[in-house]
């Protein structure tokens, strides 16, 4: 079971025992017809039989199978056997082909010069005529055009090895931009319901007893921002399952939703105005959803971070994109120390092509600006 998992049944097995039928098939035949006086007795046979058994494990072993077949060759031929068709020599010419083929060509070229060379000094003692010039010049020819062939192949299974390994690669990157892009979902969206639920949840255990009505518009506001958290959600981990959610019913995360962010993020208490300038068009659904998430993750570390304040949320449409911008008037930092929500922003601009700021105002408070391209370039055709 070890070796038909490892090696499989094809080469292991079929191929040797094919190569030994018609090694021993075609040699018998042949010298009967060539040479009746010397007919191939058992060990004329045996020595056939050694470079088929050796394919059995050219496969792991390559220059051992190869150097096994060769040396069986040279005693056949040794021993005074006759020459006894082509076929004699195919075990000796797979176990060549399989070590080349596998980047074992140094052993390779080795056994295959010490081979042809002793098959040539096998032929001068046996049959030292003026053909000898002639016999090694064709076996030469003939070996230089089976090693370029072994060659090409092996260059043939490297390219299609290397555009395997660049596939495979291309497909994990893909893997991992996926999971960053549902990280800083995740991120934006916990950050800022999380937030809210925390903040309307503070107010209603401040009022429940003297003001039951407000701790009532606290706990609604909860529940809707729990509701949305978990849609977000549910939309967000099923592209980790791999399935499709049901129709969305309300619109996908981006600027047409920003009014319902700004009123969520009033409603936990911090004050909210929104400035528009230049024409609004149509964006890139990704751009969409990155600026959206900015201003999410931005108002989200002003309410966490920035005390008693209030917050500008400022979108300039220009030519070349759109330039989102948020500012407070606060007094502390917008991103804890350590934090992944400045980076996440810079993460999400840098991957669509644009750039973000982020740091203190010289009045006092925070700002941060982001430039989004309005489209995104078409890829580079290859």
């Amino acid at each position: 079971m070890e070796l038909r998992r490892r090696d499989g049944v094809l080469p292991t097995v079929v191929v040797p025992l094919a190569v030994a039928v018609a090694t021993v098939g075609s040699a018998t035949a042949i010298a009967r017809v060539f040479a009746p006086e010397a007919p191939l007795d058992a060990l004329a046979i045996a020595l056939l039989l050694v470079g088929p058994a050796a394919l059995v494990v050219r496969r792991r072993h390559p220059p051992l199978a190869h150097a096994v077949a060769v040396a069986a060759l040279i005693a056949y031929f040794g021993a005074g056997y006759p020459f006894a068709g082509p076929l004699v020599f195919l075990a000796a010419l797979i176990a060549l082909g399989t070590s080349v083929t596998t980047g074992h060509r140094v052993p390779a070229y080795a056994i295959t010069a010490v081979g042809f060379t002793a098959l040539v000094l096998v032929h001068v003692v046996r049959d030292p005529s003026d053909r000898l010039f002639v016999v090694a010049a064709a076996w030469f020819a003939w070996l230089v055009a089976l090693i370029a062939a072994f060659e090409l192949w092996r260059s043939r299974r490297e390219r299609l090895a290397q555009a395997r390994a660049a596939r495979e690669e291309a497909e994990r990157r893909r893997g991992s931009e996926e999971r960053l892009r549902i990280a800083r979902e995740l991120h934006d969206v916990l950050g800022h319901h999380v937030s809210l639920i925390n903040v309307q949840a503070g107010v209603a255990l401040y009022l429940m007893d003297d003001d039951p009505e407000q701790a009532r518009t606290a706990l609604t506001a909860i529940k809707q921002s729990s509701r949305e958290l978990l849609r977000e959600m549910r939309a967000t981990l099923g592209v980790l399952r791999g399935v499709d959610e049901q129709a969305p019913r309300q619109p996908e995360a981006g600027l047409a939703r920003l009014d319902d962010l700004v009123a969520d993020t009033r409603a936990a208490g911090l004050p909210v105005t929104v400035e528009t300038t230049g024409t609004p068009r149509e964006l890139a659904p990704s751009v969409d959803l990155a600026a959206y998430r900015i201003v999410q993750e931005a108002l989200t570390n002003v309410r966490k971070h920035a005390g008693r304040a209030t917050a500008a949320v400022r979108l300039e449409y220009a030519g070349d994109g759109l330039t989102v911008q948020v500012d407070d008037d606060g007094t502390g930092p917008t991103g804890a120390p350590g934090g992944t929500g400045l980076a996440g922003m810079r993460e999400r601009a840098g991957a669509l092509g644009g750039t973000l700021t982020a740091g203190a105002r010289p009045d006092g408070g925070f700002r941060v600006r982001a430039h989004l391209p309005a489209h995104l370039p078409a890829p580079e055709a290859r």
